[in-house]
């Protein structure tokens, strides 16, 4: 037990501490049967046959599925598919994805077969003995597609774009490989199947009761009930403690489909949790991108022009999210600047790959490489220093709020605050000079610098807040959490707008039947949006009191925010060893405004753990397909996770708040920021370090062999900058 003199930073932490928390895999059912899919093992292909027999003779096993039994006799006729991606742009056509594959599989690791047992060890060894034949076709590997699914362009032109006469050009082709979340916890369910009331025991009188881990528990109960052909009333979904997200258990998988049906087939409970080896090769993927942009500068510094040139990979069905990627890198260019002309063409097409969701920053990391990348080559390339040319061409706070090119609205900020806090802190001149030092001794050092925009959560959010007769408070919110302590912040959010002390305020989210509807944690949007609507209903109730209420009280609503901007500018040196190419994150400075922070503690924790994964995709992770669309990187022996050890000894981090208008906190995001920003300036701290060999074209991830290859001579480049 913990000692009683702890005092824990989050509600969260003691049970989790003490190996209390309950995840989906901690659900205890009596008589569950145990699932094991047989998946695909070729990218693309015709299926011939499917021999199940000798699996479903196998011991222990109570049945054996494919896409032809799964359904029950009541659904005569049906077909369930994935359900439909949030059309946030225009799309060409939708792949029609079954939980089971029929007469086709189009990706690695896509589920053809469901077998239930009563053991694991049983449900294993039966689906051994499943035969598959499949006739090979050629697969489509990513970005070769012909016909994009969805396509977006931006134009714009300035009134005075004529009299911007280019001096100088900058241009980059970056690759964004694929990453995985890396949850702590992978995917898995428990379909929970019981009986209305004492009456008969048939499908028409089952209900579900769903244990998931995922982000959005309302959306999760409306597909699923959707699939069963059911009122969402006789689904329940449950979300305790997850164990990481990411944005990756933000849709549901075809697994999360199939096993529900099998429950209600069967009549019967089912658990499936997912292998590590499955979570590489069938679970959902982040990034995944090609970016290509020229920027052209005056000679007094501006800019005159951007083009970019975005093509994203969707692998080989569209989750909910598929679209927002591109999407969110389109909008966002031209970043935090002014630009007099912008011409923006994006395009995302299928492959015979898994398939591609949000992962933490969902195309703002992508918008921030680009365009950080091509400041940085242009500032070298018209010998002004990165800092004064970005100076020349930031918005100022006065513009605020500003229309961008792209016909974004930037809500408030002050993005020079930014730039000069991180460059004070950081000590640039200091630094740069010292830098000259330790080049002339034969150091090999790069100084990178990063602006960034973050749009958050734009919507609704839900919350009902209970004020009991004896004083204490319960808040219920459709919004739950994987990690971020949502049930501290919330308490403290409604605590300090009743007047109560935190230890009043019980919190409750994660239970369809127990919460109001809502969108979900993903997006950035938690605290802003789920938190303004417990402001909303808090007032509500204190307005309620003053009129003369009594206690109990209870109000419930929502809110509906626009959307808001997070910003900060990234500051990172780093030296490469000249032998070897081994390079070291030696510091990194960071000015960051999410607008008011409601628990400074837990958002500097947001900032460190979204640090931590923006280096791992800029300096080791990467997801690699070989030409038959089979996964090469396939496990942690070959998939490269940062570790403690790869963190820089020297961080340092200053929020600073300017409040959004958009919402009740005036809270911006800010679980998002450390994607964005890290990796764009740990891109030009290694590009910078190369830059008196020349300007080379360096890619994620930042591996000592590319360095290696660069200071050897083995990688072309241009001449070298001075």
């Amino acid at each position: 037990m913990l000692n009683c003199a702890f005092q824990p930073l989050r509600r969260e932490d003691p049970a989790l501490l003490t190996g209390r928390g309950q995840y989906a895999g901690d659900v205890v059912v009596e008589g569950v049967l145990h699932a094991v899919f047989v998946r695909s093992p070729l990218a693309h292909g015709r299926l011939r046959f499917i021999a199940t027999e000798a699996a479903a003779e196998s011991e222990g096993v109570v049945a054996v599925l494919t896409a032809a039994n799964l359904l029950g006799p009541e659904d005569a006729g049906r077909t369930v598919h994935m359900p439909p991606p949030n059309p946030l742009l225009p799309l060409a056509s939708v792949p029609l994805i079954e939980p089971l594959a029929r007469g086709e599989v189009v990706y690695v690791g896509q589920p053809v077969v469901l077998v239930l047992a009563r053991s694991l060890a049983q449900a294993q060894q039966a689906a051994s003995y499943v035969q598959i034949d499949i006739e090979p076709l050629v697969p489509v590997p990513d970005f070769e597609g012909t016909s994009p699914v969805t396509e977006v362009e931006h134009h714009f032109e300035a009134e005075d774009v004529g009299t911007h006469v280019v001096a100088s050009e900058a241009s980059a082709a970056l690759e964004v490989p694929r990453v995985l979340a890396l949850t702590m916890e992978p995917r898995g369910m428990l379909a929970h199947w019981h009986w209305h009331g004492q009456g008969g025991a048939d499908a028409a009188t089952g209900r579900l009761t769903v244990h998931l881990g995922t982000q959005s528990p309302s959306r999760a109960q409306a597909d699923i009930a959707a699939a069963l052909d059911w009122d969402e009333a006789r689904v329940r979904i449950i979300t305790g403690n997850v164990g990481g997200a990411f944005g990756a258990k933000s849709s549901l998988c075809p697994e999360d489909l199939a096993i529900p049906l099998a429950a209600r087939r069967l009549g019967a409970s089912v658990r499936w949790t997912s292998t590590r080896s499955d979570e590489f090769t069938s679970g959902m993927h982040g990034r995944g991108a090609r970016l290509a942009g020229r920027l052209s500068v005056t000679a007094q510094g501006r800019f005159a022009a951007l083009q970019a040139v975005l093509h994203f990979t969707l692998g080989a069905w569209l989750p909910f999210s598929a679209v927002v990627p591109l999407r969110n890198t389109a909008r966002i260019l031209p970043g935090p600047y002014r630009v007099a002309r912008l011409d923006v063409q994006g395009r995302a097409g299928l492959a015979h790959t898994a398939p591609v969701t949000i992962y933490r920053g969902a195309g703002r990391p992508e918008a921030a490489l680009l365009m950080e990348t091509l400041v940085e080559q242009a500032a070298r390339a018209a010998g002004i220093d990165p800092v004064e040319l970005r100076r020349r061409n930031l918005l100022e706070a006065a513009d605020m709020p500003y229309t961008t090119p792209t016909g974004e609205v930037f809500d408030s900020g002050d993005y020079r605050r930014a730039l000069e806090l991180a460059c004070e802190r950081f000590g640039y001149e200091e630094q740069r000079e010292r830098q000259r030092q330790r080049r002339a001794d034969g150091e090999v050092v790069g100084i990178g610098l990063a602006l960034y925009v973050e749009p958050c959560g734009v919507g609704w959010e839900s919350a009902r807040v209970d004020w009991h007769a004896d004083g204490r408070v319960t808040v219920a919110t459709g919004s739950p959490a994987q990690g971020q302590g949502h049930g501290t912040t919330y308490a403290r959010i409604a605590a300090q707008t009743l007047g109560l002390d935190e230890q009043d305020i019980t919190v409750v989210y994660g239970d369809t039947a127990l919460c109001p509807p809502g969108v979900g944690a993903l997006a950035s949007r938690s605290t802003a949006i789920a938190g303004s609507a417990i402001v909303q209903s808090c007032r509500d109730l204190l307005a309620r009191r003053a009129m003369g209420e009594t206690l109990p009280l209870s109000s419930s609503g929502r809110f509906t925010a626009g959307e808001a901007w997070s910003y900060g500018c990234v500051i990172a040196r780093m030296a490469v060893d000249r032998d070897t190419g081994r390079p070291t994150i030696e510091q990194i400075t960071w000015a960051d405004d999410a607008g008011h922070i409601v628990h400074p503690e837990l958002a500097k924790g947001q900032l460190i753990g979204g640090l931590a994964q923006g280096l791992g995709q800029a300096m080791l992770e990467r997801l690699v397909y070989d030409g038959a669309g089979q996964v090469v990187t396939g496990s942690l022996m070959d998939y490269a996770a940062p570790r403690a050890d790869d963190m820089p000894s020297a961080i340092d981090i200053e929020s600073f708040f300017i409040p959004s208008p958009h919402n009740l906190l005036g809270a911006k995001g800010v679980g998002e920021a450390g994607c964005i920003g890290v990796p764009a300036a740990l891109m030009n701290a290694a590009r910078d370090a190369l830059a008196p060999l020349g300007e080379y074209p360096l890619q994620f991830p930042l591996t000592a062999e590319q360095f290696w290859r660069a200071m050897s001579g083995r990688m072309p480049c241009t001449e070298p900058i001075s």
